[in-house]
């Protein structure tokens, strides 16, 4: 990509260069959902992609516009868990090691995700700074190249696919969305999201967990803003600042940023287990829980991005009971 401000051109550029190595994962409509929401929702399953999540799109994007030399020495990035397993795919793809470093108390359904696929594991801390610099020793010792888990051009670009891919899907059925509401952790999903709807009169809505809010702080305070994570079942967004070339994208193209908050989060999940027999993690359940409850102007016709689907089955138990 060039320097200039990224766009809906580089999202489609990545959505040709992916065409036939990522799913080009359903939308579906589920009924009772509609009837809950009082509004047309399309559901993109993201939580059907290659790991389990979008982040597939961003990390094979990425990893495929580096030069066979800078291949070579590996791939390195920090993550807590699905950007872990997505580094670790293109990795196996590229026939190249990946080393990743994960929080300590990262999921164990992640990190099973991560040594299934060959990825190499060092363990840093429990805060998204923390992985950071463990990646970044390891590039200055190895050389390898850093795969960015939300802030850098590619990345974005590859996750936006997504929604490109959602709004193809929706017009191919016929219909035409009026917003789509988008997880946020570092923002490089809800950045492709504003690009792919660039131009179409889409409102694009973050949606963070009430105890990490950071893109909502931040378009608040008009900068970035470091908001140290509170506890959350949603362990894929959790940063501790919006990742700063998101954040350009979100106050130039972004309607603006919900919470929502772990009872709703859970509510979502086992409402479209019930209703959809769709399972997703806490984190991949957030834009259902805000479109569930209603986004502001109470838009008609809501894409979803369901992010992810690694969940570990405990949780899913101890939801089922408190929400089924």
């Amino acid at each position: 990509m060039t320097a200039a401000a990224p766009c809906r051109a580089d999202v489609e550029a990545a959505a040709a260069r992916l065409a036939g190595l990522v799913r080009r994962t359903p939308v579906l409509r589920v009924a009772a959902l509609d009837a809950r929401a009082g509004a047309e929702l399309w559901l993109k399953c993201e939580n059907l992609q290659d790991v389990g999540a979008f982040k597939a799109r961003g990390a094979l994007h990425a990893a495929s516009r580096l030069s066979e030399a800078q291949r070579a020495r590996g791939l390195v990035t920090y993550s807590s868990g699905n950007h872990a397993q997505a580094v670790a795919a293109a990795a196996r793809r590229l026939g190249v090691p990946a080393t990743i470093a994960m929080p300590v108390d990262a999921p164990a359904i992640k990190v099973r995700g991560v040594e299934r696929l060959g990825g190499t594991i060092v363990r840093a801390g429990t805060t998204s700074d923390d992985r950071r610099a463990a990646a970044l020793e390891i590039v200055a010792r190895t050389g390898a190249a850093l795969i960015e888990p939300f802030d850098d051009d590619d990345v974005i670009a590859g996750q936006g696919t997504a929604t490109l891919e959602l709004l193809a899907q929706v017009a191919e059925a016929g219909g035409a969305l009026d917003a789509v509401a988008v997880p946020v952790g570092g923002g490089g999903l809800v950045a492709g999201a504003a690009l792919a709807c660039e131009g179409t009169g889409i409102a694009v809505w973050g949606v963070e967990p009430a105890a990490a809010n950071a893109l909502g702080a931040s378009l608040a305070a008009g900068e970035r803003v470091a908001v140290p994570p509170g506890p959350t079942i949603a362990d894929g967004l959790k940063p501790v600042m919006i990742g700063a070339r998101n954040f350009a994208i979100a106050r130039r193209l972004l309607a603006g940023a919900v919470t929502v908050d772990d009872d709703e989060l859970g509510d979502a999940l086992v409402a479209l287990l019930l209703e959809a027999k769709v399972l997703v993690e806490p984190s991949g359940a957030a834009a259902l829980a805000a479109a569930l409850r209603g986004l502001p102007g109470r838009p008609a016709r809501v894409g979803v991005i369901l992010s992810g689907g690694n969940v570990a089955p405990e949780l899913i138990a101890r939801l089922l009971a408190r929400h089924g």
